[in-house]
């Protein structure tokens, strides 16, 4: 495991609506932290064909402002981090026209691949609140499989994320995340080793993600890592506790780590 430089492409911004610190204070907050790459990549927002309005991702007119945004601050801290523009992505079929659309019209640099719902969240459920039943857990590896497979996301992020609600780790979890990491080793798409939650873990004494078991497999299956911050605070990125423990766990478990993102294709 060999990696250059410290990056995170995982960060969001206020657009999501659960995030706080402005654009501009996740690039310096980055810089203290010592990253040399930062991605944006938001929750994407999805130009719905019914009235359906989501409550944790931008509307699609809020997209220019995002680029814009992402694009000045490229330029302005140039000499001192590169700065990429992208999204956090589901896999909803019907859309991806759409989205691809977009991708060629703001030139974006970058998609992560964030299996929140099953084909779209206009009717099904998050996967992180509502993975309890082994048909749920079912939906989840062919949505991650499957988005995998269009070739349009650069890593998929937090690959264990049902475990956040799914009830205890059984033999039907090893199995949906053997065949997930089959998946990406083939597809030589990384996994996002996603520290966001690492200290909620720690203040509550519970295990989500990452998951060991998950992890486990993973490096059985020679996936490739990344870590990602997924940061919905300005001030996660200056702390690096939980970045230098992903590197130790992830060499432990003799896992590849890469540092760079590129968009496929």
């Amino acid at each position: 495991m060999t990696l250059h430089m410290k990056t995170n492409y995982h960060t969001h911004t206020t657009r999501c609506m659960h995030a706080s610190g402005t654009d501009e204070e996740y690039v310096l907050s980055a810089i203290k932290g010592g990253f040399q790459v930062l991605g944006f990549s938001d929750h994407t927002p999805w130009k719905y064909r019914t009235d359906y309005v989501a409550d944790m991702r931008m509307l699609p007119e809020q997209l220019p402002g995002y680029v814009e945004s992402i694009r000045y601050l490229r330029d302005k801290y140039q000499d001192r981090i590169e700065i990429k523009a992208g999204l956090e992505c589901e896999y909803f079929p019907e859309y991806l026209p759409w989205l691809k659309e977009q991708v060629r019209e703001y030139r974006l640099d970058y998609l992560i691949f964030g299996n929140h719902h099953y084909h779209t969240d206009e009717k099904f459920p998050y996967f992180g609140h509502h993975t309890d039943s082994r048909d749920m857990l079912d939906l989840y590896e062919e949505s991650a499989i499957e988005g995998m497979e269009t070739g349009l996301f650069c890593c998929l992020a937090h690959p264990d994320l049902f475990m956040r609600s799914y009830p205890r780790w059984d033999h039907h979890c090893a199995n949906i995340s053997r065949h997930i990491c089959r998946a990406a080793a083939r597809l030589h798409i990384p996994l996002e080793y996603n520290i966001g939650y690492a200290a909620y873990n720690e203040a509550h004494g519970i295990t989500a993600y990452p998951y060991p078991d998950f992890w486990r497999i993973a490096a059985n299956e020679r996936c490739t890592a990344i870590i990602g911050m997924d940061a919905h605070n300005n001030h996660d990125l200056e702390v690096p506790t939980y970045y230098n423990r992903a590197l130790q766990e992830l060499k432990r478990l003799g896992m590849a780590v890469t540092d760079r993102l590129e968009m496929m294709g």
